[in-house]
């Protein structure tokens, strides 16, 4: 039986490694000195909740699987049916097409055609860029079609720092505004709120142990160098998680039972929230024959800054 996750790919620069999975063009693992700084899963099974997952033209969930383009009313395939939602794009169950793959970066394409549900036919791609002490993914959508389309790009990868249990972690988030979730499904409600006095206010760093996360950060703080920036930590490193400006959200997500794990934690840089598809929040547009590029990416740290 076929690897539900197609061939899979290997980087090496130095001591650093990553493998990248061709079905969805998914981060599998990254290694730093032989220390994990991603959960991982095996070859032959699929990605666990989603596990490094590349979401586009839409991150998340778009409710009931219905949005308006053009004035018409689309219809995507049902892809969460406990809720009726479509979530996480139409990529990740992709077989993408291998551009190039040099010793310590790899591209990928794959096409997004008029279907079902997403009229304007899309050319994305993403290249990993693999260094000795960080990991930098670029991500392109090009718009094939003859008319303008608005589109979200995320990704799904679970942090962690070697074998440090998920729940002694350090996760710092300078993010001011909150979109609160409803519980059963999953979909933002009300209006974004600010996070001074509440639980959500991780600027100043919370161990991930008492969090209980599935929601979405904007409002994010750009540091001195223009850039987005997510700490995870512990005294044994630091990771910085970090994300160009169009990355205007972050969804952290702590579910306690990872396979193999318990207790992980998703840091997933977006472009947008859930259902933007409708709300029209943050969709970037992409005009017919221009292409969006925007870039994310992780990098060992000494300290945080």
């Amino acid at each position: 039986m076929a690897n539900p996750t197609g061939e899979h790919f290997e980087l090496v620069r130095g001591n650093a490694r990553a493998v990248v999975t061709e079905i969805g063009a998914g981060l599998r693992s990254l290694t730093f000195g032989g220390s994990a700084y991603v959960e991982t899963f095996a070859e032959d099974e699929e990605p666990p909740k989603g596990a490094g997952q590349v979401l586009v033209p839409w991150p998340n969930r778009t409710a009931g699987a219905r949005w308006t383009f053009d004035g018409e009313e689309q219809e995507l395939e049902v892809t969460e049916p406990a809720r009726g939602n479509a979530i996480h794009g139409l990529a990740r169950h992709q077989e993408w097409e291998l551009v190039e793959h040099a010793e310590s970066s790899i591209t990928f394409g794959c096409d997004i055609g008029a279907a079902k549900g997403w009229p304007v036919p899309l050319r994305t791609g993403i290249v990993y860029d693999l260094a000795p002490r960080g990991l930098t993914v670029t991500h392109t959508v090009s718009n094939e079609g003859d008319k303008a389309v608005g589109f979200g790009v995320g990704t799904h990868p679970y942090f962690r720092i070697g074998d440090v249990p998920t729940d002694e972690l350090m996760l710092t988030l300078p993010a001011t505004r909150v979109w609160p979730f409803d519980g059963d499904k999953q979909l933002p409600y009300g209006e974004e709120q600010d996070v001074e006095g509440t639980e959500y206010d991780l600027r100043g760093g919370r161990i991930v142990g008492g969090l209980d996360l599935d929601t979405a950060f904007t409002g994010l703080e750009q540091g001195e160098d223009g850039l987005h920036h997510v700490w995870l930590s512990h005294h044994d490193g630091v990771l910085d998680i970090w994300s160009d400006p169009d990355f205007r959200w972050v969804q952290v997500f702590t579910p306690p039972d990872f396979p193999g794990r318990g207790r992980a934690i998703a840091i997933e840089p977006m472009t947008c929230p859930a259902d933007a598809l409708n709300s029209g929040t943050d969709l970037i547009t992409v005009e017919p024959g221009e292409t969006w590029r925007g870039s994310w990416g992780v990098q060992l740290a000494d300290s945080l800054a």
